[in-house]
Order: structure tokens, then C-alpha cells, then sequence
């Protein structure tokens, strides 16, 4: 009896002690659906799997600021607790289910959220929106068919409310004592137009006098800024700036700068923590503490994530900081699909944090966003003497996901997405194990319109990604679950003569690819310059490591830069590396991921974001009219039905190498049927 009794305690102790630790760990602690649409999109049935249920509501976290996991959120150490020890936080939540479980593909696929919005999956050639509730808006509904259950959560501290946007509550860190925290903080400001008369500070100034503050302006990205006199301007409130007298608009296209002393900073960081703990929590626990049921328990058995753009760069510092291993040591990700992330991160770990902002050519820069490592591979920088890898913490914890990076030309002209993968002099790297990386040739941030050029000087470019993405992720989810070997990377390569290298100039904020080294050919009416923005190695102060910057602006003169590379392009000036979709393999025009300004907006400066689309002549009389080197499309193609097989040509390839699949192949073909080219 006396052994009994004995036994009991010891259960009752381990017990209590297993409890104990799981009331210490990182978790989601109660989950709110506040709404349920079952069935959405009007009852739409998908395929086999039938029909889907739309939840929303709020996730709420708590996070041990002692455990080493955590230790390296910036300012967590100074967020207020609960009773338990604990820094808290919430988030919105939104979920896409089959209405039956059993009938999905038991595959988790988050969308890592743009600045709060969602893109309905990505990959569903969607018109959606925030919150897509029609058939019509389930788009061809490609993950809907396979079964996937997608997911999304609030993360960016910066994001918006209302619009349906998913947003995330964090703590404002203080002194211990209860007194505000104060430090430097930076805007870099600049206006399309010549009308805008204020601006609005991403924090709260610490004091309202201007001349505690410095603002400067300057016409061109490397001119020498000029300060705007403490009587010039002031602060409208706290978080606003205005120009005197008032009423002054902010010239156009010129870019200021603002160092100011900000205060209340928020524990940006545990942006990063929510993403993990609410992917954990729906991919292993059963439910929260309050007796609320997980919406797939026991469900998911892989996990995969697709971000565009800003949340990609997110998705490479939740590598780099860890993220991908929860507190139990379990992988959180399986497969990420990276779209148009760049060889940079994001500036959310960090005091003062704005993930809102992004460095191209001539916006935002000096931002703590693109720091050392680049590469998943552990390096040492030559330039600072640190030691890292975007892998090695997950290579340490056993849990690091299978990753497509995949970038356009632009982020290889403007993000130095070439640092992924070279080393820091610029050699090429093996592939890691578990990293492939695509160049989308030719393709711009995102899908142009040719026939608008805003402020640049050539129509945008119409190159859609899509297609190839979805040809991408289909291989991504064979290599997380069945072990096919994945397509190889096709990015430019020093190696194979394909990569053409930066000229950078030490202390400015840009670079040139010379035309001849680029192979660039003299189209009429297009301006060359080679303009290319640089990777260069900043300093924020001694306290960086630990997220805190103490001087602002860093410095940047005299610092060299990280050597990075393009693609070369053939005679027609479209790109030789990369997948080359048929807009660029059965060309009716040059595609660029580069575009520079017009005049009154900073003329021939970088166009950020755009890249152009030149048509090449109609006929051979058109060429030899505007001495245009390039073939026109009479030349190329001779016939309607020319053009038709050279396009059929080009998908039948993209299919055999996976790179397309067989149902958008047939869309190129009829489209290239119902086209008018040579008619």
C-alpha cells in the first residue's frame, strides 16, 4: 500500500512537472473563432475534396522571455508580463478548410500575409481579395482541388487595420522602472507629386523640438544632402511633419531625410514568434488552455508556406533568427516557396523597427534590412568579421525546410538576389541541400502593365510569373513528401559566363553593369546607364547584434560593397539565365527586370520596382527605318503559324523540365492562337 502511494506521488510529480513546462513554453493559449461562413464560395465544390469553410478570429500568444528561443526578440526582456512571467500578444487569424477533412490532402499551406493583405494563396489565379467568399473569387481554385488547407496570421506590426487586413498586438517596451524608452529613428521621405504637405512618423518623437531633430533634402540619390533649417519645418504632433510657412507641399521626387529621437518602441520581433507558434499549434496540438479545439487536430501532416515580396524577406530571417524549430524542437515548416524576397531580409527584429520599408534604387534606403548573412551557407564576412547562415540554426536543430528561392531580374538590378547564391567575393556557391534557386528572366517586381509606365520612362513589364510558380510549388510538395529530386536552380552563374558583374563605386548608394560586359544592345529611344542599386555593408553602432541601432544615419562613405551580378542578355537584350517563360524564350519584345525615371521624377535614376517592354519592330522596314539592331517579328517568326509553334516549342520544353505545368502550357498556346501577331 505504503509502495502504491509512493508511486502515486511520483506520477503525480511528473505530472506537475510536465505541466509546468508546458506553461513555460512559447503557444498559442486560446484561439477565437468569431466566425464561421460553412459552406464559402457559394457552395462551390473542389474537385474531390468538395467544398470549404472560411473561419476567422484571433489567436492569442505568450512568450517566455527567458528561454534561450526567445532571448534574441529585441526588447522582450523589457515588455511588460503577466501573472505568469509571460509577454503576451494577439493576432488576427484566417482560415480556408474542407468542409470534410478527410477528403483534403492533409497539407498545411500558410501565405505569409503582405503588409496585413492576403493574395488568396497566390497561386490560385484568384480575384479574391482580403476576404474572397464567392465562387468567382475562388479564382481556378489550384490549392482548393488538391485538398491544401490555407492558413494566414497577423505578423507586421506596421500592417494597416480594417480592409480585412490581418494585423498583430505587441507590447511597447519600457525601462524597467516604467519610463519610456527613447533612441534614434530615421524616415526616408520622399513624394510622386506636388501636392502632399505632411508626413506621418512610423513612432512617436520624444521631443517636439526641431532642432533636436535633423531633416535634409536632396534632388538626386547621390547628391550631397542639404539641411532644412530648424525654422523650415516642425512638428504638426508627435507623429507628424510639416514644411513652413504652412501649407509648403514637399517637392516632388525629392528625397528627404529625417534622424529624429523617437520613443515607445514596440517588440516588433514577436512578429516572428507568432508565425511559429501558430503554425505549431495547428500542426500538433490538440487545442488551447481554455478547452477550445484546434480546427485540424491531428490533420496536418506537412506544412508548407509561399510568401510574395516582403513577407519572403520575412521568411528569411524567420530562418536566420531560428524560428523554424518551435520550443519543443519540432520543424514548423516543411517547405517554403519564397517569391521575390531578394538577397535581403526584413528590418522587424530590431528597435524602432519598420518592416514596411524595402531598399531598391531610389527608395529606402538605410534601413536595417539587408544585413549579413545573405546566404543559407555559414560564411565569414569580410567586411564586418561575423560568422553566420541563413541555415545554421536550423542545421543545428535538425529542422530546416526544403526552399525555392525564386526572384525576378529585378531583385538581381535592385536586391542583389545574386547574394543567395555566391559567397562574399562573389563566387558561386554549391546548392545547399535543401535550397534551389530561379531567376524568372526578364520578369519586373511583380506583373506590369505595358501600356503604363507611371513615373518611368518605358511601358511596364507584363511578364506573370504564375504559371512558373505553380510549376514550382508542385515540385516543392514531390520533394517535401515523396523525396523527388527537385528541378535544378537556374540563376545566373559566373561560372557558366552567364552572370555580369556590378561595377560598384565605394561610399555611393548604387553600382553600373557595363553595357558591353551586360551585352545590352543599342535600342532606339531607350536610355542605358547600367544603373544597378549596391549591397554594402552599414554602420548602425556597436549594439546591432543585439537589435539596437544607436547611430542614425549609419555610415556609409568610404565602406565598400558586396560584390553581386546579373544576368546577361542575348542579342535582343533578354536574359540568357533563368527560367525563360515564353514571353522571353518566343519573344515579341525586350523584357527588363531594370527601369530608370522619367524627367520631373528624378530622370534616369532607378524606376524601383518597374522593369520595361520594348516590341521589337513589326516589319523589316520598321527595323531599318529606326536602325534598330533587333530582328523584327516578321523575321523571326514569318507567319501567324510560325509564331504559334515557336511558342508551343517553348512550353513543350518548360513542361519536360518542370518548370510548367501541362494545363498553362495549353493557355500559352491559345493564347498565342487567339493572338493577333502576324495576322
Amino acid at each position: 500500500m505504503a509502495k502504491g502511494k509512493w508511486l502515486r506521488q511520483i506520477i503525480v510529480a511528473l505530472l506537475t512537472s510536465v505541466l509546468t513546462v508546458a506553461a513555460a513554453q512559447a503557444r498559442i493559449v486560446r484561439i477565437e473563432i468569431t466566425s464561421v461562413q460553412s459552406p464559402t464560395f457559394e457552395g462551390k465544390a473542389f474537385g474531390k475534396v468538395g467544398a470549404y469553410e472560411k473561419l476567422r478570429g484571433k489567436a492569442y500568444g505568450e512568450v517566455d522571455p527567458s528561454l534561450p528561443q526567445n532571448a534574441l526578440i529585441t526588447d522582450l526582456a523589457l515588455a511588460p508580463r503577466n501573472a505568469r512571467g509571460m509577454v503576451e500578444y494577439s493576432m488576427d487569424i484566417y482560415l480556408l478548410k474542407p468542409l470534410n477533412l478527410r477528403q483534403g490532402n492533409h497539407k498545411l499551406f500558410l501565405e505569409v500575409n503582405n503588409r496585413g493583405s492576403k493574395l488568396f494563396g497566390g497561386l490560385n489565379n484568384s480575384s479574391g481579395g482580403n476576404d474572397p467568399s464567392t465562387a468567382a473569387q475562388a479564382g481556378e481554385g489550384f490549392l482548393m482541388n488538391q485538398g491544401y488547407t490555407l492558413a494566414w496570421n497577423g505578423w507586421d506590426t506596421s500592417a494597416a487595420a480594417g480592409n480585412n487586413n490581418l494585423t498583430i498586438s505587441v507590447p511597447v517596451a519600457h525601462h524597467p522602472d516604467g519610463s519610456p524608452i527613447t533612441g534614434p529613428a530615421y524616415e526616408y521621405i520622399s513624394f510622386e507629386n506636388t501636392t502632399t504637405q505632411t508626413f506621418n512618423l512610423a513612432y512617436p518623437a520624444a521631443t517636439l523640438d526641431p532642432a533636436r531633430a535633423t531633416l535634409t533634402v536632396r534632388q538626386r540619390l547621390n547628391d550631397a544632402p542639404t539641411p532644412v533649417p530648424a525654422s523650415g519645418w516642425e512638428y504638426a504632433s508627435e507623429r507628424t511633419i510639416r514644411l513652413l510657412p504652412a501649407g509648403t507641399a514637399f517637392q516632388q521626387s525629392a528625397i528627404y531625410e529625417l534622424a529624429y529621437t523617437a520613443k515607445n518602441p514596440v517588440v516588433a520581433g514577436l512578429g516572428f514568434a507568432a508565425t511559429r507558434d501558430f503554425v505549431a499549434f495547428l500542426r500538433y496540438a490538440k487545442g488551447d488552455d481554455f478547452g477550445n479545439p484546434n480546427p485540424l487536430a491531428s490533420d496536418v501532416r506537412y506544412t508548407f508556406s509561399y510568401a510574395l515580396s516582403q513577407p519572403a524577406r520575412y521568411l528569411n530571417d524567420f530562418q536566420t533568427l531560428g524560428f523554424n524549430t518551435d520550443e519543443q524542437g519540432r520543424r514548423v515548416l516543411d517547405g517554403m516557396e519564397n517569391w521575390l524576397g531578394g538577397g535581403s531580409g526584413i528590418g522587424l527584429n530590431f528597435r524602432f523597427a519598420q518592416p514596411s520599408r524595402t531598399e531598391r534604387n531610389r527608395q529606402n534606403h538605410l534601413y536595417p534590412e539587408a544585413l549579413f548573412p545573405f546566404a543559407y551557407p555559414v560564411l565569414t564576412d569580410p567586411l564586418t568579421g561575423q560568422t553566420a547562415g541563413r541555415s545554421a540554426r536550423c542545421a543545428a536543430a535538425g529542422t530546416c525546410p526544403k526552399v525555392f528561392e525564386i526572384n525576378s531580374a529585378n531583385e538581381y538590378w535592385v536586391k542583389a538576389a545574386s547574394l543567395l547564391h555566391t559567397d562574399l567575393q562573389g563566387n558561386d556557391l554549391p546548392d545547399p541541400a535543401n535550397v534551389r534557386f530561379f531567376l524568372i528572366s526578364g520578369a519586373q517586381h511583380g506583373t506590369g502593365d505595358a501600356n503604363n509606365r507611371g513615373v518611368c520612362q518605358q511601358g511596364q513589364n507584363p511578364t506573370n510569373a504564375e504559371p512558373a510558380l505553380r510549376a514550382l510549388f508542385v515540385a516543392l510538395d514531390r520533394w517535401v513528401t515523396q523525396g523527388s529530386a527537385p528541378p535544378k536552380s537556374q540563376v545566373p552563374r559566373r561560372s557558366e559566363g552567364t552572370a555580369a558583374l556590378a561595377v560598384a563605386q565605394p561610399g555611393s548608394l548604387t553600382g553600373s553593369v557595363p553595357a558591353a560586359d551586360l551585352g545590352w544592345p543599342s535600342i532606339p529611344g531607350v536610355t542605358y546607364t547600367g544603373l544597378i542599386s549596391t549591397r554594402y555593408a552599414l554602420d548602425f553602432g556597436p549594439g546591432l547584434s543585439q537589435g539596437l541601432i544607436t547611430k542614425y544615419p549609419p555610415t556609409v562613405t568610404g565602406r565598400p560593397v558586396y560584390p553581386s551580378f546579373v544576368s546577361k542578355v542575348d542579342a535582343d537584350g533578354n536574359e540568357v539565365a533563368g527560367i525563360r517563360l515564353p514571353i522571353v524564350a518566343a519573344p515579341l519584345a525586350t523584357t527588363t527586370g531594370w527601369a530608370l525615371r522619367r524627367a520631373s521624377f528624378g530622370e534616369n535614376e532607378g524606376c524601383e520596382a518597374a522593369g520595361q517592354y520594348l516590341p521589337f519592330p513589326l516589319t523589316p522596314a520598321d527595323r531599318a527605318a529606326t536602325h534598330d539592331p533587333r530582328r523584327s517579328v516578321q523575321e523571326r517568326y514569318r507567319t501567324h503559324a510560325g509564331y504559334v509553334a515557336a511558342v508551343t516549342k517553348a512550353t513543350k520544353e518548360l513542361v519536360q523540365q518542370r518548370f510548367l505545368l501541362a494545363e498553362d502550357a495549353q493557355k500559352y498556346i491559345q493564347a498565342a492562337e487567339a493572338s493577333s501577331v502576324l495576322r
